[in-house]
């Protein structure tokens, strides 16, 4: 039943708000950046937020936490649409993002205090400086989400990838708040319908917005935090974290240290993420999207698996650590990469156009 309430009301919110969006000017032109044809509303977001709130009033017992987190994720959408409207500039943006980060942790009495046994000599605890840690995760994972909304359908299906994990750990193991990912999932549906252009959606194109990718980052880092950092009961281990959020993160940190080497700014946009490697290659955005979206699903079930079946987190670190390694190498050298895959791909082709000829 959230289900179908959670699916509907998201449904129903982006009838509702596009008018409004359109005629306020809440939509999102092209530039050298941006190359999709038209004006889009900017409602994805906005629409996802009310429909979850709807959804935790309607069908979830409201105690402290909730409420902190509808807060937060309130603050964290209209920062969201007031920088969709008028490009706020970084400072702004982070210093808010700072203290959204800090009303959660007082407000959840949660916070990123132990990092797991991931060096195997047992447990690391972060004392007070989990705090500032905690800070510095949340705007991580806000941004990393905001950072990889840039192709159709990539920002709502890794969404989907990283909470349809958080489901499956927090259901098998027991942990707390194992409804809020199922709802979340079931509100994003809708507007990937509208934003592929699919299921007789076509010509009613939206976008996610600023307020959509930064409502998801904030969700997912706060499930993340409920379901390491419990004092009750952990659904899985800090470590496995990464790997359910593996490639938007690993996107945002090796574009930040491409663009640090490069001596600009961490925050300039560019056409250096993962997608438009993809995309230089020959793909097409629905192809890149598609191939984005299988290697999130094996990274992801990579995670699943190894805390399921108890691979040593320490092990699972060094795992990671190795992937993104390579994937930040790959970044850093995208153009070589790109003029490799694409030879390689156009040669393979013209075999087999060879071969049948």
């Amino acid at each position: 039943m959230v289900i179908f309430f959670a699916f509907v009301a998201s449904y129903c919110s982006i009838f509702m708000i596009k008018p409004v969006a359109e005629k306020v000017g809440l939509v999102d032109t092209p530039c050298n950046r941006k190359r999709h044809v038209g004006s889009i509303p900017l409602i994805g977001g906005v629409s996802i937020f009310l429909a979850v709130l709807v959804s935790i009033i309607v069908f979830l017992p409201m105690e402290r936490r909730l409420v902190v987190y509808l807060v937060c994720a309130a603050a964290i959408v209209l920062l969201g649409v007031i920088d969709d409207y008028r490009q706020l500039g970084v400072k702004v943006r982070l210093c808010v993002q700072s203290v959204v980060a800090l009303l959660m942790m007082w407000g959840s009495d949660t916070y990123i205090n132990n990092l797991g046994n991931v060096f195997g000599f047992g447990g690391i605890e972060l004392g007070v400086w989990g705090i500032p840690f905690t800070v510095v995760a949340v705007i991580a994972a806000i941004n990393a989400f905001n950072m990889i909304d840039g192709i159709d359908g990539l920002a709502g299906a890794m969404s989907i990838i990283t909470f349809a994990a958080i489901l499956v750990l927090m259901m098998v193991n027991g942990g707390e708040l194992s409804v809020l990912p199922l709802i979340i999932i079931a509100t994003i549906v809708p507007y990937l319908a509208f934003n592929l252009g699919v299921l007789g959606h076509k010509n009613r194109k939206i976008f996610m917005g600023d307020a959509g990718s930064m409502f998801i980052g904030l969700s997912v880092i706060w499930l993340l935090m409920i379901a390491t950092q419990s004092s009750t009961s952990n659904a899985f281990s800090p470590v496995t974290a990464l790997w359910v959020i593996s490639i938007p993160l690993m996107d945002m940190m090796a574009i930040i240290i491409r663009r640090i080497k490069k001596r600009q700014s961490p925050f300039m946009a560019d056409r250096d993420h993962l997608h438009h490697v993809f995309m230089r290659i020959g793909f097409s955005s629905r192809k890149a999207l598609a191939s984005i979206s299988f290697f999130a699903i094996i990274f992801a079930a990579i995670g699943v698996l190894g805390e399921l079946i108890g691979v040593p987190e320490y092990l699972m670190l060094i795992l990671f650590v190795v992937v993104f390694i390579s994937y930040s190498a790959c970044i850093q050298h995208a153009w070589k990469v790109a003029r490799f895959l694409r030879k390689y791909i156009f040669k393979k082709q013209a075999v087999r156009v060879k071969k049948y000829e």
